[in-house]
C-alpha cells in the first residue's frame, strides 16, 4: 500500500517503501524559501542520501557542505545535523534511512510541527 506525501516545515516527503520494511526510502523536496533548522537534530539511526536536482546544504556537526546532482553522503544520525536547499531551486533528494531512523527523524518533525501550531 503506498503511503501519502506529506508537506512538513518546508518539505515534501514522499514514501518509496511500506511501512513495515526495515529501510525506508523517501523522495524529499527541500523547498529553497525554508531555512536551515536553527536546531540540529540528534537521534539513533543512520542516513544514507543522494541529490537527484538542486543543491542540499548539509550541516553536519561543526561542518557544512552543498552538495550537488548526483552527489550522496552518509552519517549518524547521533551526530547532529540539518539540511536545506541552497539557492532559489528546490533541493530534491532521495533519503535513506534504517527503520530505527526514519521513526525517529519524521516523530520529530511531527513535534516541531505541534509546537509552532
Amino acid at each position: 500500500m503506498r503511503r501519502p506525501a506529506m508537506q512538513r516545515k518546508g518539505m515534501t516527503i514522499a514514501p518509496l517503501t511500506r511501512e513495515e520494511s526495515e529501510v525506508r526510502a523517501f523522495k524529499i523536496s527541500y523547498h529553497p524559501d525554508a531555512p536551515m533548522p536553527s536546531e540540529l537534530k540528534t537521534h539513533e539511526g543512520h542516513e544514507w542520501l543522494y541529490v537527484l536536482s538542486g543543491r542540499l546544504r548539509l550541516r553536519l556537526g561543526d561542518q557544512e557542505h552543498v552538495l550537488t546532482r548526483g552527489e550522496a553522503a552518509e552519517f549518524e544520525t547521533r551526530i547532529p545535523h540539518g539540511l536545506s536547499a541552497e539557492g532559489t531551486r528546490p533541493a530534491e533528494v532521495i533519503s535513506i534511512f534504517n527503520s530505527l531512523g526514519e521513526r525517529l527523524h519524521l516523530h520529530s518533525l511531527e513535534a516541531e510541527l505541534k509546537q509552532t501550531e
